[in-house]
């Protein structure tokens, strides 16, 4: 019998499919980081945008005082020019609301000030934080790429190892082993282990754990399925089945 060509290729076939899994599992690690990367960089510019219209509302402030600034200085132009008390009174009236309205627009203008100092400390610091953590951030997409480069490496170097090992295990065997692999989510063999199978804990009858112990043939798991073989690095002496079974 084949058993330890059997265990070998379970082994190869055990570590192709941790490999696949680890390969499959870089690409969404490397877009957590690029997703890091994308956040810094948005947190830089809603920050810059944030101040864009700061600079633009302060600029519409100023605008609407200096177009009020101008209607006073026309109205006071007027004050000159007026025949009666009533019309006087008048114009200073709007004067004085005018001058009202600029008082408040530089309320205004002076909080998009004070605002525009906290918005360029908060770029300065999503800034800081970006430079930081990028070069951070690329060295991680580096060391990804290449441990994707070393799976790829091991992978291929399995599959060349796999694929001289299959010639030399009897058809028979093989197709049994690759039919139980399906099934079974790629285990098809299961070590005999305190005279229990590994995989499912069934207990094996003594009679059936001698049989596997010879390995003269292949009997599989009354429960599972999977090809049962005995480990003989294991401490269990071959006798330790009749006294279990008294």
């Amino acid at each position: 019998m084949e058993f330890e060509k059997l265990i070998q290729l379970q082994e190869l076939d055990i570590s192709l499919k941790k490999l696949a899994a680890e390969l499959s599992d870089i690409p969404r690690l490397v877009e957590v980081v690029e997703q890091k990367i994308k956040s810094d960089s948005e947190l830089v510019l809603k920050a810059k945008e944030k101040l864009a219209q700061n600079q633009k509302k302060r600029r519409d402030l100023e605008a609407d005082v200096k177009d009020l600034k101008a209607q006073i200085a026309k109205y006071k132009k007027q004050l000159n020019e007026v025949k009666s008390n009533k019309e006087y009174k008048a114009l200073l009236k709007e004067i004085q609301d005018l001058q009202g309205k600029i008082d408040r627009l530089e309320e205004e203008i002076i909080k998009e000030l004070l605002a525009a100092d906290e918005i360029e400390e908060e770029i300065r610091a999503a800034t800081f934080k970006q430079k930081n953590e990028e070069e951070h951030l690329k060295q991680e997409i580096e060391a990804l790429n290449q441990r994707k480069k070393e799976l790829e490496q091991q992978k291929t170097q399995i599959q060349k190892q796999r694929e001289e090992l299959l010639p030399t295990i009897p058809k028979a065997q093989l197709q049994l082993y690759l039919n139980i692999a399906r099934k079974r989510g790629g285990i098809a063999l299961s070590r005999v282990t305190d005279e229990f199978c590994s995989m499912c804990q069934m207990r094996i009858r003594p009679q059936m754990l001698n049989e596997i112990r010879d390995m003269n043939k292949i009997h599989l798991c009354e429960s599972c399925g999977r090809i049962l073989y005995f480990d003989p690095s294991e401490e269990n002496s071959s006798e330790e089945p009749e006294e279990s079974s008294r």
